[in-house]
């Protein structure tokens, strides 16, 4: 517990202490946020605000995640193993958040606020989920099969590589629509990640290598699992601590570079603690924004008409008269009834096999 704790506080003083650093920086290069000209007026103010803020959170991911791997016992340091579900979902983290600052930087260089193609970032995309996949299956020993608050008797197969490509995709592009207001997925994505501390270190502490009974204690590799929750804290510490910057009024975007890195870590937690299908729940948030530019897109495309007053829906509240702070506020509590419901679900399924806590 003391490496997840001091993970998630080096991540937090890294980010809070970074960012203002980073602010002055970015806006010294000239890397300004470029704003959508068919979005709501009120964002036009927004141009020019520091962007590619991702890169203060990786970094204070990585710096948190080491630093949580050396902790003070019996008077003396000790070093945490590190595994290959940690480097894994940390490395999926950084790799989407490189795809994520060249889609930024091409925005900035052609002063636009369209970058990479839809192609190219999802081809960039399969190029990082599918290393990720095997890595899982063959140095981390995570089953092939589909999950949800644990692992089901469907096996995958080869169709696993597919299934983690979509939820890869799926989830960095899910935080990444739902960064169009300040703090909006900076704040959502820090409760999901509270989320995976505690269900990672829940496994750690009921794996079944400890002797427990096997209906309820979880088949995972307990130092995988604490390794996994060092990530996970790491990350919400470093959120944490950039949101204090990036909240209404925000003083920096995070960009494609940290919507991106942050969904990544997202998919990889969920792989790595197979609980795929609860990371649907979880970010539920996420769902909602994907689903509404879907049914935007298809209904546009069938009868000419929007469903929305404007995509992702946070913009249909917006421009529906709603505060800029009061659909992102209402935005969290709905992304914290999700987180809820979601660790119900996880701890009903652990008492229901007659595990006590």
């Amino acid at each position: 517990m003391t490496s997840v704790l001091i993970a998630a506080g080096i991540g937090f003083f890294i980010a809070l202490l970074a960012t203002p650093l980073a602010i002055r920086l970015f806006r010294l290069w000239g890397w300004g946020q470029r704003i959508r000209e068919d979005g709501p007026r009120g964002h036009l103010e927004k141009m020019g605000t520091p962007t590619m803020g991702g890169l203060v959170i990786l970094l204070g991911m990585v710096v948190a995640y080491l630093a949580g791997h050396v902790v003070l016992a019996s008077g003396r340091l000790v070093t945490v193993h590190m595994t290959a579900a940690g480097l894994g979902v940390l490395g999926l983290g950084v790799a989407l958040g490189a795809v994520g600052a060249v889609d930024d930087l091409i925005k900035i260089v052609r002063k636009r606020s369209l970058g990479l193609g839809k192609a190219a970032k999802f081809g960039l995309q399969a190029a990082v989920a599918i290393p990720f996949a095997y890595l899982a299956l063959h140095a981390a020993n995570i089953a092939p099969n589909l999950s949800f608050v644990r692992e089901t008797s469907l096996y995958l197969g080869l169709f696993f590589y597919p299934w983690v490509l979509l939820i890869v995709a799926a989830s960095a592009n899910g935080v990444n629509l739902t960064d169009g207001l300040d703090g909006l997925a900076s704040g959502s994505s820090a409760l999901v990640l509270a989320a995976f501390v505690v269900i990672a270190f829940w496994q750690t502490r009921h794996t079944c290598s400890l002797g427990l009974p096997s209906a309820f204690c979880y088949p995972l590799n307990g130092e995988q699992t604490l390794d996994v929750a060092i990530v996970a804290a790491a990350g919400l510490g470093s959120v944490a601590g950039f949101l204090w910057w990036n909240a209404a009024p925000a003083g920096i975007f995070m960009g494609d570079t940290g919507a991106l890195a942050i969904g990544g870590v997202l998919a990889g937690l969920a792989i790595m603690t197979e609980t795929q299908l609860l990371l649907l729940i979880l970010g539920g948030l996420y769902v909602l924004e994907t689903t509404s530019v879907i049914i935007q897109v298809v209904a546009f495309r069938s009868t000419g008409r929007r469903v929305f007053r404007m995509a992702p829906v946070h913009h249909h509240f917006e421009l529906g008269g709603w505060p800029e702070f009061t659909v992102i506020v209402r935005f969290w509590i709905v992304a914290g009834l999700c987180v809820a419901l979601g660790l119900g679900l996880f701890y009903a399924d652990f008492l229901a096999r007659g595990g006590t806590g």
